[in-house]
């Protein structure tokens, strides 16, 4: 029987009264594409830390690649990558050079410079290979972070926020190269406040709040419970009648999305825009998404919604 990628035991975790982890239990089974959602303070930074073994969980156990992360720490590092939110480098070292260095804390030398090469040109990192890390910009920053968690080879690699504040051009780059991993048998877990790559990346998702685990499913499961539809209404510079605001999901710029329970609501929409003299410039029925369950189960907006 294969072994889990990662196996979470009833995991707690207390910072004095703060319960940051409470009863967490998981298991993500080696090639996943995974999805950890949740909103600010939801848990998912102390969760992957606690994966990390950066953090000592208060009850229960982690195991990576069936190594327990506090009795089988170096092995359970060994194993895993980890892409953090924050922009944290060696000011010292090109990029080049950075990733050799990380490479050999996991104890590869320089029979793995063919890897390093092969991660730094996925990324786009050709041109700047010999650029110190401080005259990076921001996005290339975040590139060559990605390239260090890559650079050991790990079986499990955590992207945690991955795209946040980068370029399209690098969105795209980075899901080609991580899909190309999965592919080849790499499990990946993937935090995102940028829900549409969870939708269309993801297997499965796990839903935190409050450091619990509020829904697990796979991604097609989660969007079929949710029977609910949005209308799409362009108005131009016309005000959405009042008696629709309970409707009202979003509006802006004189485009309008109503969240719909019955299809019958679609009629009552279109009378009170013609009892308000309102003509529609357009109109589009749209499926529920990611986003709509993730409301009705974290209780967040899409605008407020972050990894934390």
């Amino acid at each position: 029987m294969t072994i889990p990628a990662i196996q979470i035991n009833n995991i707690h975790k207390q910072f004095g009264d703060l319960q940051a982890l409470n009863g967490i239990d998981l298991t993500i089974n080696q090639g996943e594409f995974f999805g950890l959602l949740g909103p600010n303070g939801a848990g998912k930074s102390t969760l992957i830390n606690v994966m990390a073994g950066l953090l000592k969980p208060t009850q229960g156990n982690v195991a990576i690649m069936g190594h327990d992360t506090v009795n089988a720490y170096q092995a359970a590092r060994m194993a895993l990558g980890v892409v953090p939110q924050e922009l944290v480098f060696d000011p010292f070292f090109n990029v080049r050079e950075m990733l050799r260095f990380q490479a050999g804390y996991f104890g590869r030398g320089r029979e793995n410079d063919v890897w390093v090469d092969e991660v730094i040109e996925s990324l786009g990192l050709t041109d700047k290979a010999h650029t110190n890390m401080r005259k990076l910009s921001g996005g290339m920053k975040r590139r060559a972070l990605i390239a260090q968690a890559l650079v050991h080879k790990p079986p499990v690699i955590v992207l945690d926020e991955p795209t946040a504040g980068v370029d399209v051009e690098l969105r795209q780059m980075l899901w080609q190269f991580i899909k190309r991993l999965n592919k080849d048998g790499h499990t990946i877990i993937l935090t995102t406040h940028y829900l549409e790559e969870a939708e269309t990346l993801c297997e499965r998702v796990a839903m935190m709040k409050d450091g619990k685990i509020v829904a697990l499913d796979t991604t097609a499961n989660l969007l079929s419970k949710l029977p609910g539809k949005n209308l799409r209404l362009v108005l131009g510079e016309a005000t959405l009648p009042t008696t629709l605001f309970p409707m009202l999901k979003s509006g802006q710029n004189g485009v309008f999305t109503l969240a719909l329970t019955e299809l019958s609501q679609i009629e009552f929409a279109l009378s009170e825009l013609r009892k308000a003299n309102i003509a529609v410039q357009d109109m589009q029925l749209i499926e529920a998404d990611l986003e709509d369950v993730f409301m009705s189960l974290v209780g967040v907006h899409a605008n407020e919604k972050a990894i934390a």
